[in-house]
């Protein structure tokens, strides 16, 4: 029997609490300490069964408790400050980042992903993408950044977590109420709830829209489990990394077209869109398609103003974490799609191969992603160098150096993720500036000034906080799995508040070896069993559900933790989420992380650790790549980086470097106690970690990077671009399409150097060549020297490139172009000269793909 109706009955809360429900709807309660004290203290209890949701807490709370607070006049006063706090946060609009004018107030940017890791009571995240994505925008609204976010409204999210009580591996997909978490529905201008519609195949689904408030960011969720759409449309936004080939293909036209279109519906009109990974690459062909629809523009001159205004953020170093989709499964989707474009349908095939003439390829969405955007990025230095190397087929002609992928370095939101009682120390000694303002250098430097006995005793109550978390999270684990009576009474004593804690906590996925600390068990449980040093691990992540690989090694993680010898010093903890995580960052001594270099892009739970003064142990990959320093100051490494061809030798030679350094360094430096029982030489390390790995990991300066790098110059580009009704970007793609016409008659001829006896370092070499450039204007090629030093093979070990300056004409209509080269060190030296096209309004010249290299005879 169904309901003729349906009403959301809410809790008629008194009028002197309304301003709950303002606290409650901004997520801005996920970094602001006060306002979930505030909840929770009210009925701890509940709270915790409602997981840290506001906006359920409040919906539960018996009426008899809303009528009593409603008379507390503490409670009252508290509420109101807050609500007060709130309103100034976010009344503060100007930002301090230089923008074009007039570009700093308006949503001008906006930001794509497919998941969001904002808050535990909003959970439409798998782990670190989200989180990042979660992180960024914080800072963008702490840093009053004009940018406006889609994503995705999972209705079971990504999986919970549990194990059978052999330890594989189970999932479960609880069903989540919208209207139970802090989302509203977006509403359109007659205050319905608002709606969008996407073509998939002939068939017309709609999404609603909801609406999250992150602080001042506002983010706009899709949702098509609505009563318009047929079942099997109504799935699409069930889970998150769910279903096959073809619903992974629907989740990301929904997310990049229909993003584009709830934009467009809410009378957005950003200027630049920033995708983060491939999934929302459909973004940028919806850009294309609106401003040749609306603005008359050739496939051409939107594309090259779609482009120039794209910022595009790959996450993933591993091949097949990157999105594929077989030709025959786009057909159906895409080509009726690709004739609104104007492009025969193996052009715009060509559009996601990296061989664009291989009939075969299926279509990638990050080759689509990179060739629509004129500023991509890895998310570390090494990343950026892995990420050219995996796509350098894209741009055959140009050495992997060159590959337009630069790096920006990810970076954590440390008002998130530092603990209340870390904060309270770092208010004290580093002023609220930390929050405010956690890029800075100057303020991190303050860290000096913290007492080491203060520094220290917060530590270790955080410690002691874990411990209490752990035993009473694995109560629960082994009661759900109807465990006896002694083993309950046993996990109310597993781990020792005051021994040394590493935690372990990601994804498992295999090339994390997450069991690399088992390679050799009988020495693990020798370090485990030392009883003056004691040391002890906890363990917590999830594999995929179709990854039985990972699931195997979950197993074989809990199956030791289960054994007498470990039982009490090592631990797994069920479900990884952002709880589970906060607990395990603020209160651990090491943060251990194990994958092989360098197939780890960032990883940013090493960071959130540090902000809370935990030191890391790591392999020289992601961004301990970055950070670490030889001298261990700053925490330590799992060998110098080093690479392996043979990866089975690898990880042998990397798990006994793991054990020496656990035994040798480690466990002694963080046992050496001095006077008032204080291990010195450790404090000083925690503080130099923050005092140093502070400022840089932070959000606050990812954004700016971004800012700085990547939006600024998008956003004036665009201005550019669209003057005059268009007139530079019909130019700039006419100017392209005459490139790529003439450009294989271009030729390089009789290049020549000053033959000196020696060649000195410091002094320089002049190189002329001669150029037809056939047609091509000189002001549009730029002609380079490439020099450097080469190795034995003749191969360039470094790189500099030389702008040579044309000078006269020669015969034939050749022009001569000259400039110079100076050795900086003793050595093999090389040179070559290349030809690239140049204009004013290319961000990058590598862009295009187009080269021409003097030839080598």
């Amino acid at each position: 029997m169904q309901p003729l109706r349906v009403y959301s009955v809410v809790p008629k809360l008194p009028p002197k609490l309304k301003p709950l429900w303002e606290l409650a709807y901004n997520c801005w309660f996920s970094w602001n300490n006060e306002i979930t004290e505030l909840f929770a203290q009210v009925d701890q209890k509940l709270w915790r069964e409602c997981e840290n949701n506001p906006v359920a807490f409040l919906n539960r709370l018996p009426q008899r408790t809303l009528e009593t607070l409603a008379g507390d006049q503490f409670f009252q006063d508290r509420l109101n400050e807050l609500r007060r706090n709130l309103e100034h946060y976010l009344s503060k609009t100007a930002t301090s980042i230089p923008f074009p004018e007039g570009d700093n107030s308006e949503p001008v940017i906006a930001y794509f992903s497919l998941e969001y890791g904002v808050s535990k009571a909003l959970p439409i995240y798998s782990g670190g993408l989200g989180i990042l994505a979660g992180d960024h925008l914080k800072s963008a609204s702490d840093l009053s950044l004009p940018l406006v976010a889609i994503g995705i409204a999972y209705q079971q999210g990504y999986f919970r977590q549990y194990l059978t009580p052999d330890g594989w591996q189970q999932e479960r997909y609880p069903i989540y109420d919208f209207e139970q978490m802090p989302m509203t529905p977006a509403l359109d201008a007659e205050g319905k709830r608002m709606l969008v519609a996407v073509d998939l195949k002939g068939d017309r689904i709609f999404a609603q829209v909801w609406k999250v408030a992150v602080g001042r960011i506002s983010l706009f969720l899709l949702d098509t489990n609505i009563a318009e759409n047929q079942p099997q449309f109504k799935q699409i936004t069930t889970r998150l990394y769910g279903g096959n080939l073809e619903m992974r293909l629907w989740q990301e036209i929904l997310l990049g077209i229909g993003g584009i279109k709830v934009l467009d519906m809410l009378g957005y009109k950003p200027k630049v869109i920033h995708m983060n990974e491939g999934h929302s690459a459909f973004a940028g062909l919806e850009r294309i398609r609106r401003f040749m629809e609306d603005s008359k523009l050739t496939f051409e001159a939107a594309a090259e103003l779609v482009a120039s205004s794209s910022i595009f953020t790959t996450h993933t170093p591993v091949p097949a974490g990157n999105d594929r989709f077989p030709p025959d499964l786009m057909q159906p989707y895409f080509e009726d799609y690709a004739r609104k474009l104007g492009l025969a349908w193996k052009v715009f095939l060509a559009l996601g191969r990296e061989d664009p003439r291989n009939d075969a390829e299926p279509f990638c969405m990050t080759v689509l992603a990179l060739r629509l955007s004129r500023i991509s990025n890895g998310v570390s230095q090494l990343h950026g160098y892995v990420s050219r190397n995996m796509w350098k087929r894209v741009w055959p002609q140009y050495p992997v150096e060159d590959v337009p992928i630069g790096a920006v370095t990810n970076g954590v939101h440390a008002p998130s993720w530092v603990a209340p009682d870390m904060a309270v120390l770092f208010d004290r000694y580093m002023g609220s500036n930390w929050r405010e303002d956690p890029d800075c250098a100057r303020v991190f430097e303050q860290t000096e000034a913290i007492s080491d006995s203060e520094l220290w005793r917060t530590h270790e109550r955080l410690r002691e906080r874990l411990v209490d978390y752990v035993r009473r999270k694995l109560h629960d684990q082994l009661l759900a799995r109807g465990a006896k009576r002694k083993e309950l009474q046993m996990a109310e004593e597993v781990l020792d508040p005051q021994a040394l804690t590493i935690g372990f906590g990601r994804r498992f996925a295999t090339y994390k070896r997450a069991t690399l600390i088992l390679s050799d068990q009988e020495r693990l449980i020798k370090i485990l069993s030392e009883s003056p040093r004691p040391v002890q691990f906890i363990f917590a992540g999830k594999a995929h559900p179709q990854d039985n690989e990972g699931k195997k090694l979950i197993q074989q993680l809990v199956q030791l933790c289960e054994t007498p010898e470990c039982r009490y010093s090592m631990v797994f903890l069920e479900d990884y989420d952002m709880e589970v995580a906060s607990y395990m960052y603020q209160g651990c001594d090491v943060w251990m992380n194990t994958p092989r270099r360098p197939l780890e892009a960032c990883g940013t739970s090493g960071m959130k650790a540090m902000m809370n003064g935990v030191l890391n142990f790591s392999t020289l990959d992601g961004w301990w790549a970055e950070a670490w320093k030889p001298d261990n100051s700053l925490g330590y490494a799992i060998g110098l980086g080093e690479d392996y061809e043979d990866a089975q030798y690898q990880d042998f030679v990397e798990s006994q470097t793991l054990y020496n350094v656990l035994e040798n360094e480690i466990i002694p430096t963080f046992y050496d106690r001095g006077h008032g029982n204080l291990p010195r030489t450790w404090i000083r390390r925690m503080k130099d970690s923050l005092k140093t790995l502070g400022p840089v990991f932070s959000s606050h300066r990812m954004v700016e990077d971004y800012a700085k790098v990547a939006y600024g110059p998008a956003i004036e580009n665009y201005n550019r671009l669209v003057k005059k009704d268009f007139a530079a970007a019909k130019d700039l793609a006419q100017w392209r399409m005459d490139m790529m016409t003439k450009w294989s008659s271009l030729n390089i001829r009789n290049v020549k150097a000053t033959e000196p006896q020696q060649v000195f370092v410091g002094e320089p070499i002049v190189i002329t060549a001669e150029i037809s450039l056939n047609g091509i204007r000189p002001q549009d090629v730029r002609v380079e020297v490439y020099s450097g030093p080469v190795d034995f093979e003749g191969k360039f070990t470094q790189r500099l490139t030389t702008i040579m300056q044309p000078g006269g004409n020669v015969e034939d209509g050749w022009q001569e172009f000259r400039g110079e080269v100076m050795p900086i060190e003793a050595g093999r030296f090389g040179f070559t000269v290349r030809i690239l096209p140049h204009h004013p309004l290319l961000l990058d010249s590598h862009s295009l793909g187009l080269i021409k290299w003097a030839d080598m005879g």
